[in-house]
């Protein structure tokens, strides 16, 4: 803010703006420094652990191995700290960011035309759900890393959906994924669609409308495994999981599933030379071959309204949920066969401060993870279940839908109100830093090199060092 010729901080506004304007080019420099060096392998593509293809990171953990991001950042009237852009976004979507090489690919659902009126669809109610009295714009749009300019914006599907969705969900939740090849964008009932990086659109599909539980809208992410594309497809109808060739989307197999509405993503695990889809849901957590679909093992011990994704490390699957009641599993794969319930392939089990929304975090060997929705983290080794720490409430946090991710020995969990709480990743509870960000946040983070992805309500943040003006970063520690 300027007033008569000066600054706030002192100094003449030409001064400050030449401060600014040299740090403006040195963050610029140093962003195409960042995208410069992407981490490329020997043959010249880009190493898919030094990128965030899918929405739960490179490892399918919430860890970015080779990544290191800012520990703070700041936002307020006066002055941004760490953030190198923030970018409006058209429409409305939880969908995470998917990132590779020089870019961001997020999808939205952009409200056009006039209201349409609910007949015939869910109407707000006992559950808290939003009617789609909109029609809708399904957008899959690319954003550069350099400056958070839009690439391109491909609208693939216009309508009004069919069904509601909760007060806080968004109808386009659905995280895309990609291999630095192909590009997937799921919105549910409104169609998958496979593209290219370029924004063409290469096939698309549609398998129908969902049912869900309550009304309260879809979420489940596809998953990629080499040419297969995983899609499950849970709902008060009939359920089933789908593979699908990623080049084409024909279909590769079906497996019918005896499943209410989840939200879980699939996760596919390599173990003992074979590949498998492992689907976290009410009645049975399942594991699918993923060349056939024939069911390898299954396991009970979890409760409605399956949110959270599972993760996996070192030959043991960990699942969990919080709805009508609390369950974790950790899961030897090297002894799961046919029905495990209740058999020594179970090595532990967990009855209290389980997630809900958030899924769990592996790092090495620790699994991490949040009270149902609340900003309460708990550690345990993940060997033996064993309590690390916790339950440990988070400052400066209420409610979290976000999942925790981490870099660097950090653990990040950013709540919906826009506080990122920054922790040493250890046996022991430390905090490190508490950062603010002025939207509303549910989507997770997505982490790349030096920088980490924000997607909030009404922006797009991409936060990494930067370099401050001597005058603002004097204004800042006054």
């Amino acid at each position: 803010m300027v007033e008569d010729g000066r600054a706030k901080s002192g100094l003449p506004s030409s001064t400050l703006a030449a401060s600014i304007g040299f740090a403006a080019c040195l963050v610029a420099v140093l962003a195409l420094t960042t995208l410069a060096a992407l981490a490329a392998l020997p043959d010249g593509t880009l190493d898919p652990n030094s990128q965030w293809g899918q929405w739960r990171g490179p490892l399918g953990t919430g860890v970015a191995p080779n990544a290191d991001p800012p520990l703070e950042w700041a936002e307020n009237r006066d002055i941004r700290h760490n953030i190198r852009w923030k970018r409006a976004l058209p429409g409305m979507g939880h969908s995470t960011p998917v990132v590779w090489g020089d870019r961001v690919f997020l999808t939205t659902a952009v409200p056009y035309g006039e209201e349409v009126g609910a007949a015939g669809r869910k109407a707000p109610g006992a559950h808290d759900n939003m009617a789609p009295s909109r029609r809708f714009e399904f957008v899959v749009l690319a954003i550069g890393r350099d400056d958070g300019g839009i690439v391109w914006r491909r609208t693939v599907r216009r309508e009004a959906p069919h069904e509601g969705t909760h007060v806080t969900g968004s109808w386009a939740s659905n995280s895309a994924v990609t291999d630095g090849e192909h590009l997937i964008a799921s919105f549910g009932s409104r169609g998958i669609y496979g593209l290219d990086l370029d924004g063409n659109l290469l096939w698309e599909t549609d398998l129908g409308d969902m049912e869900t539980f309550h009304g309260h809208g879809e979420g489940s992410s596809p998953a990629l495994h080499g040419n297969t594309l995983v899609v499950n497809w849970d709902h008060q109808g009939q359920s089933f999981v789908v593979a699908l060739d990623k080049r084409t989307g024909k279909e590769r197999w079906r497996a019918a599933r005896d499943e209410i509405t989840s939200w879980s993503t699939p996760l596919v695990v390599e173990h003992a030379g074979r590949a498998q889809v492992i689907v976290s849901a009410t009645h049975r957590v399942r594991g699918y071959d993923l060349a056939t679909g024939e069911v390898l093992w299954e396991c009970g011990g979890l409760s409605r309204n399956v949110v959270a994704s599972p993760v996996a490390g070192d030959g043991m699957v960990f699942v969990a949920n919080s709805y009508d009641t609390r369950a974790m599993l950790a899961i030897r794969l090297e002894a799961a066969r046919g029905d495990i319930t209740g058999t020594d392939a179970v090595a532990w089990t967990r009855r209290h401060d389980t997630p809900y929304v958030p899924s769990l975090l592996l790092d090495r060997n620790r699994l991490v993870f949040l009270k149902h929705n609340q900003a309460i983290l708990t550690a345990v080794d993940r060997r033996t279940g064993e309590t690390l720490f916790g339950p440990r409430r988070l400052p400066g946090i209420h409610t979290v839908f976000a999942s925790p991710v981490a870099a660097a020995d950090r653990i990040y969990v950013i709540g919906r109100g826009g506080t990122t709480v920054v922790l040493r990743q250890g046996d022991e509870f430390e905090v490190l830093a508490v950062n603010r960000l002025e939207d509303t946040f549910s989507a997770s983070p997505a982490i790349v090199g030096d920088e980490i992805y924000l997607r909030g309500l009404r922006y797009l943040y991409a936060l990494g060092a930067s370099a401050e003006p001597d005058a603002v970063a004097e204004q800042r520690a006054r």
